[in-house]
């Protein structure tokens, strides 16, 4: 997820919310400047990705429709911003230059949508069956879309002007191997866009991938660590967020200043989580999604937004 978008929230909050916000900051277990700690999406959305954007607006898609819902942290309230539709889907989302870049899952394919109007910018068509276009991140010039089915990942250059150019497909080399199951997942760049960092769902291995070339490098991990069914990341300068769903937890873990190896200092886990998927950061708190996947009748369930202190 782009820190620029973190930085202009906290900005655009500091001047209303000035001691109170100061004050719930530093209370571990209360609200972020006192916004919802659990924030309700629509009965049976069957969400998947979230983003936060400009300000305090979030987005979360749906991976049953492909519709994106759009609301504030602020007050917990939000609509509809992209219809759903037959044949569409909605897994990592990635808010950007006004835009959002949205991951199409078993389609195959991306989407691009206004992310002021839900109007549909382009689309792309990256793989045929079997695929699974799973997250994005966008950095300066690209926006970098992972396959969990097949040992690839997607560019889609942009333009200094924010043009899109045609997609090009990147192999995987070096470290990776492609194994059964769920492979690469979660993905997120370095502010300066020139490493990857990207988790394999089915071994729970990490690793630093080169965006040019595609080589990867393992990031081993203390003690012998791995992060099973690793989903969404979030890169915070060292600190690197995975969560993972179905141990309803998200685990933190400090990086070398060379991104090859790592510590895993602690896991967040609340009652709340029901097999959370992917997160954001606004501040000192992160926001997941419950996705609440293996559940019987996924179409008529409750989601939400969980909040918690990093």
């Amino acid at each position: 997820m782009p820190r620029i978008a973190t930085i202009l929230a906290v900005a655009a909050c500091a001047a209303a919310v000035g001691a109170t916000a100061s004050q719930a900051d530093h209370g571990k277990g209360k609200s972020s400047h006192k916004f919802p700690a659990l924030i309700e999406l629509p009965t049976g959305f069957q969400p998947e990705g979230i983003e936060i954007g400009k300000g305090t607006t979030f987005y979360v898609g749906s991976v049953a429709t492909g519709a994106i819902y759009r609301g504030d942290l602020r007050t917990g309230q939000g609509a509809i911003l992209v219809p759903g539709a037959a044949g569409r889907s909605a897994t990592g989302i990635e808010y950007d230059h006004k835009r959002l870049f949205v991951a199409g899952a078993s389609t195959g394919g991306a989407s691009v949508y206004d992310a002021r109007t839900g109007a549909l910018v382009k689309t792309y068509q990256f793989a045929t069956a079997p695929t699974f276009i799973n997250d994005v991140v966008v950095t300066r010039n690209a926006a970098y879309f992972t396959d969990s089915s097949k040992p690839v990942f997607y560019k889609v250059p942009i333009g200094h002007d924010g043009s899109l150019g045609a997609a090009q497909t990147i192999p995987l080399s070096g470290d990776y191997t492609q194994v059964a199951g769920f492979n690469l997942n979660g993905i997120d760049a370095t502010p300066n866009g020139k490493a990857l960092v990207a988790v394999q769902t089915a071994n729970g291995r990490l690793y630093r991938i080169d965006p040019t070339t595609g080589v990867a490098k393992t990031i081993s991990l203390a003690g012998g660590e791995s992060v099973p069914n690793g989903d969404g990341i979030l890169l915070d300068g060292k600190t690197l967020y995975v969560v993972q769903n179905q141990n309803n937890a998200v685990a933190v873990v400090r990086l070398s200043s060379d991104l090859t190896s790592g510590v895993v200092r602690k896991r967040i886990t609340d009652p709340r989580f029901r097999v959370p998927t992917t997160i954001d950061e606004f501040g000192h708190w992160l926001y997941a999604v419950n996705a609440r996947f293996g559940e019987s009748n996924p179409g008529s369930l409750a989601y939400q937004v969980v909040q918690v202190h990093k």
